[in-house]
């Protein structure tokens, strides 16, 4: 448990790192080398771009784009099928890493990738670059930073003015995707003013469960 919490903590641009080793010392391979799916490694400019900060984009920005009805991206999961359907972030497409270059992206395309942390965005950012895709960027912290600070946002107790008012903002977005503000006192954890949005099919991070029955609106994930 403790290895599992320190590699969450590690940050994205030392797994970058990690990875961007680990290809420019093989070729990364997505099924067998006779079906032109190897994806040859430049390891100079692949430093360059980890020391330079990888191509990435926040939830907030996301949530915004969703909200503002924005089309010119593509946000892809790269998650299993499974996980998909037990829920999404809205407007995601479901293509699993393995199957990244069967042809469903375009180069000229803006695509956001997310999984549940960032390991597996970071991997898939790599072998899309090195297949010459230009617009291609990682959502920052995955499907967990969309959770924490989308669906799920919180406020303390002694909160200042100023994040009282920021908390505000957050709470309207969190109910906008059907999630639930949370406000914590001492070492407890209860939900703001009902939500009148559907909740979706997933639990706060307090391990709580939140879901309900309810009809579904097309913004939510699933």
């Amino acid at each position: 448990m403790k290895m599992i919490e320190l590699l969450q903590k590690i940050d994205l641009k030392i797994k970058l790192a990690i990875i961007a080793i680990f290809l420019g010392i093989t070729a990364f391979i997505i099924s067998n080398p006779f079906d032109n799916s190897i994806a040859k490694i430049n390891v100079k400019n692949l430093a360059v771009m980890v020391q330079t900060e990888v191509d990435h984009v926040n939830v907030d920005e996301i949530a915004d784009w969703i909200i503002k009805d924005k089309s010119d991206y593509r946000l892809i999961d790269l998650r299993t099928e499974k996980e998909f359907n037990d829920y999404n972030i809205p407007t995601s497409e479901n293509i699993p890493i393995t199957n990244l270059l069967d042809g469903e992206l375009a180069r000229n395309e803006k695509i956001v990738l997310y999984s549940e942390g960032g390991i597996h965005s970071a991997q898939a950012w790599f072998l899309l670059k090195a297949k010459e895709y230009k617009s291609v960027y990682i959502l920052r912290g995955g499907l967990e930073e969309w959770k924490d600070r989308i669906l799920f946002p919180k406020l303390i107790s002694n909160a200042t003015p100023e994040d009282k008012a920021k908390f505000e903002i957050a709470s309207a977005i969190s109910r906008y995707f059907g999630g639930q503000p949370q406000i914590v006192t001492g070492s407890e954890i209860t939900l703001s003013v009902a939500n009148p949005n559907p909740t979706p099919k997933i639990q706060a991070p307090t391990g709580s469960s939140i879901g309900g029955a309810q009809k579904k609106k097309k913004r939510e994930g699933c």
